[in-house]
């Protein structure tokens, strides 16, 4: 057989092989996607309305406001949190690493509403924390830690960090320990090694991390509807409330498409700062 027509065979069988994944996906999510942004324009009638008054409803600017400053927040003490774990679980004594494994682990196998009602019977008024703390006398009255940002993002770093762990150990397990004892040998202290050696070897990991963070905080809804008790909306559940409770599907689509639009620009952004190829190294 002539080698080009061999090379053609091969690539036809790739192709075969890798056209139903891209097909399912098409079906799956674009074309579910087409149509919610149709809906963006032409419900209730035909026009860019709703995606003006993404900018100019005071409403949905305050709740877009709100959204991006909690995923903010939780992205980063998330990513903070996920990183001292991973670095014990891979660079921590057995025991250590043991322990670490199985908290990151088992979350996995709990449900977001399960996790949600922990933390209410946790935070609540009359919950374990605030009658603990009152019982010592440390405070005189309950602390707000629910139906406020402050127990939405306390759930939802909970619940995100386990993922955060898992790109930051990966990482951190490609970093050679030459080049660390190397700096070691130099002179260098512990705190000038991970500043200067560690931290820059970890970054793509510390990127993923924060774009896979950031990207699943911004559907969040159980968590907030929770422990935000409708005093923290998010714009999941500003999609929901137009949708089923005061019923405005053209602007409830409109707010869909600027978030996926959102999280596209987001890893763009990412594929841009993180070359690939140093991630897969």
């Amino acid at each position: 057989m002539h080698p080009a027509a061999h090379s053609s065979g091969n690539t036809l069988r790739r192709i075969a092989l890798i056209a139903p994944l891209p097909v399912l996906l098409l079906f799956a999510y674009g074309v579910p996607f087409l149509g919610v942004a149709s809906w963006s324009v032409s419900l209730p009638h035909w026009g860019l309305s709703h995606y003006v008054a993404l900018g100019t409803d005071p409403l949905v600017l305050s709740v877009l406001a709100r959204t991006l400053r909690i995923c903010l927040t939780v992205t980063v003490a998330s990513v903070a949190i996920a990183y001292v774990l991973a670095f014990v679980w891979v660079r921590g004594t057995p025991r250590q690493s043991l322990v670490v494994e199985f908290c990151v682990l088992v979350p996995f196998w709990i449900s977001v509403l399960t996790r949600a009602f922990g933390w209410v019977a946790l935070l609540s008024n009359k919950g374990l924390i605030n009658t603990w703390a009152q019982s010592l006398g440390l405070i005189d009255e309950p602390l707000a830690l629910v139906r406020n940002e402050l127990g939405v993002v306390i759930g939802m770093t909970h619940y995100l960090v386990s993922f955060a762990v898992v790109p930051l150990a990966s990482t951190l397990r490609q970093v050679d320990d030459r080049v660390l004892m190397a700096a070691r040998g130099l002179g260098a202290s512990r705190t000038r090694i991970f500043w200067s050696v560690m931290l820059p070897m970890t970054i793509p990991g510390i990127i993923g991390a924060t774009l896979l963070v950031f990207v699943f905080s911004l559907g969040f809804f159980i968590t907030p509807a929770i422990l935000g008790g409708g005093r923290s909306v998010m714009i999941a559940e500003l999609v929901y409330v137009r949708i089923f409770q005061s019923p405005d599907w053209g602007l409830a689509a409109a707010i869909s498409v600027a978030m996926v639009l959102i999280v596209a620009i987001a890893m763009w952004a990412f594929l841009k700062i993180a070359k690939p190829q140093a991630l897969v190294r």
